[in-house]
């Protein structure tokens, strides 16, 4: 092959290369329906005294997703997470409900429940952190294990605030949660999300300085004692000039 035409071949090749891996799929499924979801994806539990919420693999709507059903239940179904947000900022996928909860009210602690919510963990350097903060982490791992973080984000799909309220978690100020959707307009369809996380940590946080270590999808009833029906399907990292990447979507 001549040199010229060589270096035109070598450079598509790279700049395919450099595409393809602007998208980080970390939550796409295969066409398979499962009860169990696949590694690494994991059930996990925060009070052994509550049913847990159950996940599963199922085609719904032509979409291969995550199906969580909670009846005074709750876990995550989290995954570990390793992203580099200055290069892939933004979250995107697609989430449905089949009704907000009628009770639920983030305000209280007997009312912190939600249909739906994604959920990220974040380790934050240590100088970033007083000792007071320190100290309550340290109690509350030592009573709920090392998978509570040093901060959190909560995306959630809520039943009586408006979209954009932000406000601090009922249990702690170290979750900072976001309602994206509120209300049964959208309810019974997927909708997409598009979310830059870096900005919403440092509004949050006061810092860049954020590694993401955990990302999770939840339904939670445990407070307010209802049921919930929901879906989650492809979640990916792109980043903040790319557009997201539903195309393995059925429509």
């Amino acid at each position: 092959m001549h040199s010229k035409w060589a270096v035109v071949v070598l450079n598509l090749l790279c700049t395919s290369v450099l595409a393809q891996n602007t998208v980080n799929h970390v939550g796409h499924f295969a066409e398979a329906v499962s009860t169990i979801p696949p590694p690494p994806w994991q059930v996990i539990r925060f009070d052994k005294k509550i049913p847990p919420t159950k996940y599963q693999i199922i085609s719904w709507d032509g979409v291969i997703a995550v199906e969580a059903e909670a009846n005074a239940s709750m876990a995550l179904l989290a995954r570990p997470l390793l992203i580099d947000l200055t290069h892939t900022p933004i979250l995107c996928w697609r989430w449905r409900v089949d009704a907000p909860l009628k009770t639920a009210d983030m305000a209280t602690k007997s009312g912190d429940d939600y249909a739906a919510r994604v959920y990220l963990a974040f380790n934050l350097l240590t100088e970033t952190i007083d000792l007071i903060t320190m100290a309550k982490l340290k109690i509350a791992r030592s009573l709920y294990g090392n998978h509570v973080p040093d901060a959190a984000l909560n995306y959630v799909w809520d039943n009586r605030y408006p979209v954009g309220t932000r406000r601090p978690n009922a249990y702690t100020e170290r979750t900072q949660m976001m309602v994206l959707r509120s209300g049964s307009q959208y309810a019974g369809i997927w909708v997409t999300e598009r979310r830059n996380i870096l900005d919403d940590a440092i509004l949050a946080f006061g810092t860049d300085r954020v590694s993401p270590t955990l990302l999770a999808v939840a339904s939670d009833t445990d407070n307010t004692g209802e049921h919930a029906h929901s879906g989650f399907a492809d979640l990916h990292f792109v980043p903040s000039d790319t557009k997201c990447d539903f195309s393995m979507i059925k429509q």
